[in-house]
């Protein structure tokens, strides 16, 4: 099985982790104070991963998720995708000091570089509000195409109804606006993809966050 090239996107496609470049080295100590490493074991435990899955994590930053997930998983194949060469850096570092055999690859959501029917789990926590409307469609175009049958798609972002101070907020964010109410759900039937389930909800800050998985 040999996966696709990289797509033509440039290096500045792309919302760096915290932002900015300089701003990276914080985002593991922020991203474990707003409570992201709960909710990734509960993703990584929803997910039915099982030995000889190959899993693949779009949007894995720093790396924590596709590291637990292969930690709790060690007969899986787990691939780790972000377009960010910084964060893939400290994705591989942390890999290396730990055995793990995490593979890392850069690439955009809306660009997966991987065959047709190769993946049986994309895992997405936390970055689908970056994408615009056009990339989000993309993404989960893409998605349904490396599926192979029976795969699943298990994604926790911002979503939801929000109100208050944390409502105006979502409402002036054009990308998290998108996802409010069920803009998740939505997006993954427009794409074709069947069996949609919303399931946790809770929140990481301020804001809701809920878990969609078909």
């Amino acid at each position: 099985m040999s996966d696709r090239p990289t797509g033509t996107r440039n290096e500045h496609d792309y919302v760096p982790a915290m932002g900015r470049d300089r701003l990276l080295p914080l985002y593991d100590p922020f991203t474990w104070l707003v409570g992201a490493p709960r909710v990734h074991r509960r993703l990584a435990a929803r997910a039915g991963v099982v030995p000889g899955h190959r899993v693949l994590e779009v949007g894995c930053g720093t790396g924590n998720l596709a590291l637990r997930v292969q930690r709790l998983h060690p007969g899986a194949e787990v691939v780790g995708l972000d377009p960010d060469p910084l964060a893939l850096a400290r994705a591989r570092r942390k890999a290396d000091r730990r055995g793990s055999p995490v593979r890392w690859d850069r690439g955009t959501a809306g660009a997966l570089p991987y065959d047709d029917a190769s993946v049986d789990r994309v895992l997405s926590a936390f970055m689908f509000h970056h994408l615009d409307d056009a990339e989000k469609r993309r993404m989960l175009a893409e998605v349904g195409r490396v599926l192979r049958p029976g795969g699943q798609l298990h994604l926790v972002d911002f979503g939801g109804h929000h109100h208050g101070v944390a409502g105006r907020w979502v409402h002036r964010n054009e990308h998290l606006r998108a996802n409010a109410d069920d803009g998740i759900a939505d997006r993954m039937r427009e794409a074709g993809l069947t069996d949609i389930r919303t399931g946790e909800r809770g929140r990481l800050g301020v804001l809701h966050v809920r878990a969609t998985r078909c």
